[in-house]
């Protein structure tokens, strides 16, 4: 008898661990906590697998927080060594519907309408530049 309430506690109380741990993994905040709607419109990757990773994003935004956006910007997918850039656009404006990673990015006639440009750059250090005298 003693040894099946033993078992039994032991049985309890890795289930209440392991419910813990599954909680904590699945609750942790992501995109979709956040207040502002980001939309993002296009992306692009180099092919090269060998050497740093670049990544550049257009997306569209419905208002103009900057601790968001430089948490959205925190997560964004990153490689040691490479370099993600995220240009924010409002939504109801003009915005390019493709970047390149070359400049020019995209065409001249939507500088004036890029809101941010959050970088991350190879050594993990991130920027967000408010304006768009930050792609120049």
């Amino acid at each position: 008898m003693k040894k099946l309430n033993r078992k039994s506690i032991i049985i309890l109380v890795s289930l209440i661990i392991i419910g813990a741990m599954l909680y904590n993994s699945l609750s942790q905040p992501g995109i979709d906590s956040l207040k502002t709607d980001f939309k993002q419109i296009s992306f692009t990757r180099n092919e090269q697998n060998d050497g740093p990773v670049l990544r550049a994003y257009v997306v569209t935004v419905d208002t103009l927080i900057l601790s968001e956006l430089e948490t959205y910007g925190n997560f964004m997918p990153h490689t040691k060594y490479g370099n993600t850039k995220v240009y924010f656009f409002n939504k109801n404006a003009a915005y390019p519907s493709s970047v390149k990673l070359a400049k020019p990015v995209f065409d001249d006639r939507y500088l004036k309408n890029c809101l941010a440009v959050y970088e991350k750059d190879g050594m993990g250090n991130v920027s967000l530049n408010q304006s768009s005298s930050a792609m120049r």
